[in-house]
């Protein structure tokens, strides 16, 4: 079985350093993929309310017959159900979904700054923590001033920030930011929505390796110290993507791919703007 890494939280915990994300995936889907996931080797699952399958995603990790200690799974608080008391009852709804008595990740998936409510759902969070429901805590789409608020005013810092990354926005000074934090960046939308497989810098790496474009991008995510959550939904590839320890990238690779950032390279959201 191939030899997955991990990567140490703030906490202490480890966490698998690639992992399958279910985004975009319906329920019903979402318990073949998880399956076929962690039946290859995966450890790592991460979801979110907003994906509205997470129910799927608990049947696939029983479907698997690995005990609960074995999967690392990760979901988040959609920014509906923000506040101090929603966010209780939001974790316990998903926990609920999911059929599992404890997460091993729970994220604020937006800052969502217009609602002013990102504080006070973060302090839910250490509670959810201090309390056992939660192992470890972290954030996504937070800017550098949202991770001082939060950090400022509970003197808890996020496991980790879940952020767009991939060859185009490299996003490096967020990555600084976290890691002056102690925080871990994590990378959603790392193959970039799939825009970035046919690019033709990936392709003369996957090319030179004997891999596939996906698994080129995959490692280079691996090799900068990220964790990493490629999605797919088709088995061949889920196992295909998981395949990417047996080699690494050499300092060539790595400059052709840092050459690839983009300051215009995001394709979701910007959390400083989004209306939500």
């Amino acid at each position: 079985m191939t030899q997955q890494t991990h990567l140490t939280l703030n906490d202490g915990r480890a966490i698998p350093q690639v992992g399958l994300g279910v985004w975009q995936t319906p329920n019903d889907t979402a318990v073949e993929a998880v399956k076929t996931a962690l039946d290859a080797g995966y450890r790592h699952v991460d979801t979110a309310a907003a994906y509205r399958n997470e129910k799927g995603v608990g049947e696939g990790i029983k479907a698997s017959g690995l005990a609960r200690d074995a999967v690392f799974v990760t979901t988040k608080l959609w920014n509906d159900n923000q506040g101090y008391d929603e966010t209780l009852t939001a974790a316990e709804k998903s926990l609920g979904r999911l059929g599992l008595d404890h997460l091993d990740l729970y994220l604020i998936h937006w800052p969502a700054p217009k609602k002013g409510l990102y504080v006070e759902s973060w302090k839910a969070l250490v509670r959810l923590k201090e309390e056992g429901r939660v192992t470890s805590i972290g954030v996504s789409n937070f800017a550098a001033e949202h991770l001082d608020r939060i950090i400022g005013e509970t003197g808890v810092a996020p496991a980790i920030n879940q952020i767009e990354l991939h060859p185009r926005f490299q996003q490096r000074a967020l990555r600084e930011a976290n890691a002056a934090r102690g925080v871990l960046t994590e990378s959603w939308s790392p193959l970039g929505q799939g825009q970035l497989l046919s690019d033709p810098v990936i392709a003369a790496i996957a090319g030179k390796h004997g891999k596939t474009p996906a698994q080129v991008i995959i490692r280079w995510h691996v090799d900068s110290g990220l964790v990493v959550i490629p999605k797919s939904v088709t088995p061949a590839r889920i196992v295909q993507n998981f395949g990417v320890f047996d080699f690494q990238l050499d300092e060539a690779d790595k400059a052709a791919i840092a050459a690839l950032d983009t300051a215009d390279g995001r394709i979701g959201p910007d959390p400083l703007t989004a209306d939500f």
